[in-house]
């Protein structure tokens, strides 16, 4: 892999656990469970090989519309992911966010993304981003609102609204916009995921389903990127 063109931030769309488990005939929450060891793999991965920041997209806003149980075991299943791998990031100098909206969460959880974030926040390897009650347009009408209630106050003036100002107000406002987002499973769709952020980033759709996904699949995405010439609008 080139250096100099090396992206800075990955994001990607982890779709494909239920078929994984469908096809192995197992039930559906043991492919989240694969898909959240895969995840820790390339999390790890792409901070050894320097990836400044990954984001991924774990549960969107539409996500509740699944069926209670396996809206349940997915929960479970973050907690308990948060509890191990808040100790394995810390040891290994990654720093963890999550970004989404908190209402919907219960107190639990949200204890324990608030520790986690906590524990991880001085260190300087990988940002690793959970996108997890997470909705595009939502977070857009969040950064809105949130300019609205400056204009309301008179700390902003209508004129002064502004692209960076909405990217300022937004979740993601900590990270550089997305240089690169792959979505595994063969879907060739966005889903509500940072639609502000990627209107330039490269987008490469993987035909192998999250579980299976490997190190090796990461390095053949940033050699695929590293082949492409960003234009940004220009000619």
């Amino acid at each position: 892999m080139e250096e100099e063109n090396f992206p800075v931030h990955i994001a990607i769309i982890m779709d494909g656990n239920r078929r994984w488990a469908r096809k192995k005939m197992l039930p559906v929450k043991l492919g989240h469970k694969q898909g959240a060891e895969t995840l820790k793999k390339i999390v790890r991965y792409a901070n050894k090989i320097g990836l400044k920041y990954i984001s991924v997209y774990a549960f969107s806003t539409e996500n509740w519309k699944r069926s209670e149980e396996e809206v349940n075991d997915l929960m479970f299943l973050l907690e308990s992911y948060l509890d191990d791998f808040a100790k394995e990031a810390d040891t290994e100098n990654i720093v963890i966010k999550v970004i989404g909206r908190r209402e919907e969460l219960s107190e639990r959880l949200l204890d324990k993304i608030d520790k986690t974030v906590e524990r991880t926040k001085d260190n300087t390897g990988t940002v690793f981003s959970i996108a997890l009650n997470y909705g595009g347009r939502d977070e857009i009408v969040h950064s809105v609102k949130e300019i609205s209630k400056k204009v309301l106050d008179g700390t902003v003036k209508v004129e002064d609204i502004d692209e960076k100002m909405i990217s300022e107000n937004l979740y993601t406002n900590y990270m550089p916009d997305p240089d690169l987002l792959i979505r595994t499973s063969g879907e060739i769709r966005t889903s509500n995921f940072m639609p502000w952020q990627i209107v330039y980033s490269e987008y490469l759709f993987v035909e192998k389903l999250w579980p299976d996904f490997e190190e090796s699949d990461l390095d053949d995405a940033i050699k695929e990127y590293q082949k492409r010439n960003r234009k940004f609008g220009a000619k």
